[in-house]
């Protein structure tokens, strides 16, 4: 017979929740968790020019004062893509030789069922009697990621709830079960430069400006190296991710061409620094005439990191315990919702291994989910016995 962690993972993956269709996902969980003594609330979040989107804040808490811990995690998934190239159904939750398939069997609704297998076994022998743990799990995390954890943790303090320390479910592991931990995420800055010039015939240059020399040494400026890295990151780079004039005719010189790119940057910046970098970079830059003007796209993601000291070395500790080697301290890989959790305590993404999420035949070895749901109910029982030292 499957586990409950397992029995849940499949009850979840058989709702199609992509971003930011909810699908009665947050509804299979209400249903775990309310019988384990969750106190569960529903909030929906609206506006910030996103679209509404669905949230579950579950808490349990314990007669006598202890720590606060929190569990995040999120129920969206991307779209599968094209259904026929699965081997099996992406909706399906099929377990096959020990193994389940189905998106967001890795990323993550592994996470979110191991967790909530967790606290079954926890509230069965008493393990969650000297503290509180609360679930914050969102349905908007693999798109706009606006209304979600970053309104759910305001509307949480607001209601007087503080936090200690915080998991994130997301898959962490590298190539075995627990060989990494990530303790930080790099920032992240979109930008956009259009250089305008003069519109002209190819045949007559000097009768026109073409921005497209100009942007093509703007590249080489944009690509001197940051920095070199620092003790925990990995050194900022910067990414031209398009060059396009939105021109169609091979015989007219552009009036107007645009940029955009994409930086990871270390905790040598901030958002703000490294925005005025690059204005420093191009009013450096001669532009043969032209204009050149620079924004930034959408919110900059700031970079973090959790010290390693403190309940990250405990969780260290105990993932050693179990699964015979100390997981690496990680903070490579792209954005997710702990950037804004760190902004309320030290937070840690631990899960699975990440090998096949996003892709076709996203899928996870059952055992592992187990492995995963232990792990969590040991660290759980260990972090409330030791209270907030």
């Amino acid at each position: 017979m499957p586990s409950p962690s397992v029995l849940l993972l499949a009850d979840l993956i058989r709702r199609p929740s992509v971003t930011p269709a909810e699908e009665g996902v947050l509804d299979v969980l209400e249903a775990f968790l309310t019988p384990l003594g969750f106190v569960c609330t529903r909030l929906r979040f609206e506006g910030d020019g996103s679209y509404p989107v669905d949230n579950l804040f579950a808490t349990l808490k314990a007669d006598a004062p202890g720590p606060h811990l929190l569990f995040a995690g999120h129920t969206d998934v991307v779209s599968p893509g094209d259904v026929a190239a699965w081997t099996h159904d992406p909706f399906s939750g099929e377990i096959i030789d020990g193994v389940m398939w189905g998106r967001g069997a890795t990323d993550m609704k592994s996470g979110v069922a191991a967790f909530c297998g967790a606290m079954a076994q926890l509230v069965g022998d008493g393990g969650l009697e000297r503290g509180t743990v609360s679930l914050a799990i969102t349905n908007d995390e693999e798109a706009d990621a606006v209304n979600g954890t970053k309104k759910l943790l305001e509307w949480a303090t607001s209601q007087g709830h503080s936090f200690d320390f915080a998991i994130v479910g997301e898959p962490s592991s590298f190539e075995r079960f627990g060989d990494s931990i990530k303790i930080g995420r790099r920032g992240s800055l979109s930008g956009r430069i259009t250089v305008s010039g003069k519109q002209g015939h190819v045949a007559y240059p000097r009768r026109a400006n073409n921005p497209m020399p100009v942007l093509a040494r703007l590249v080489e400026a944009l690509y001197v190296p940051l920095d070199t890295g620092t003790e925990h990151f990995q050194p900022s780079n910067l990414e031209v991710t398009t060059i396009d004039t939105g021109n169609p005719t091979a015989n007219v010189i552009p009036a107007r061409g645009e940029l955009r790119f994409n930086i990871r940057f270390n905790d040598t910046w901030t958002g703000e620094t490294l925005k005025a970098e690059i204005e420093r970079r191009i009013a450096a830059f001669d532009a043969q005439g032209c204009t050149i003007g620079f924004e930034v796209m959408g919110p900059i993601s700031r970079c973090f990191i959790s010290p390693p000291e403190g309940h990250v070395a405990h969780l260290c500790e105990v993932m050693e315990e179990i699964n015979g080697i100390a997981p690496a301290l990680s903070t490579i890989g792209g954005t997710s919702d702990a950037r804004f959790i760190a902004d309320y305590c030290p937070v840690v993404e631990c899960g699975l291994i990440g090998a096949t999420m996003h892709q076709v035949d996203e899928r996870v070895p059952v055992a592992d989910v187990d492995r995963l749901a232990g792990l969590y109910a040991t660290f759980v029982a260990r972090f409330l016995a030791k209270g907030r030292s």
